[in-house]
């Protein structure tokens, strides 16, 4: 099964972009092998779908770079920073999935550079257009 997590705060206007991500991909994916979840952020009960899956794919926003710019890292499990708390990594959840349920799935993280993270409900057109670009590939 292929996981995709698109996680921040819609509130934030360009943090918003995992969340726009992972709503336009809910609408074009009607595979069940696919499961995609919004969230507001990470956190320990997203441990257990994580090791269900073979595959999970998080979806954020940076701070860096310029607007609108994609970036990939292939992630690996590490415990630094596994602590249960309120708000996790996705290399810590992918550590929960190892320790807990001895499930080792592959991970990767997208982030889309944001310019305005003022209050607002709207992505900048920057990175609109990069949620598109980004949903398509995503969605071959």
């Amino acid at each position: 099964m292929l996981l995709i997590i698109g996680y921040g705060n819609r509130l934030r206007n360009d943090d918003g972009v995992g969340l726009r991500a992972a709503e336009l991909l809910r609408e074009r994916s009607a595979s069940p092998a696919v499961e995609i979840l919004a969230v507001p952020q990470l956190t320990p009960e997203l441990v257990e779908p994580v090791s269900r899956a073979e595959r999970v794919i998080f979806i954020d926003a940076a701070v860096e770079g310029p607007p609108g710019e994609i970036r990939q890292r292939t992630l690996l499990a590490s415990p630094a920073g596994a602590a249960f708390t309120h708000r996790m990594t996705p290399e810590a959840l992918l550590a929960g999935a190892a320790a807990l349920y001895g499930a080792s799935p592959s991970g990767v993280l997208y982030s889309i550079s944001g310019e305005s993270f003022a209050y607002g409900e709207s992505l900048t057109p920057a990175v609109e257009r990069a949620v598109i670009e980004l949903v398509e590939k995503l969605s071959t």
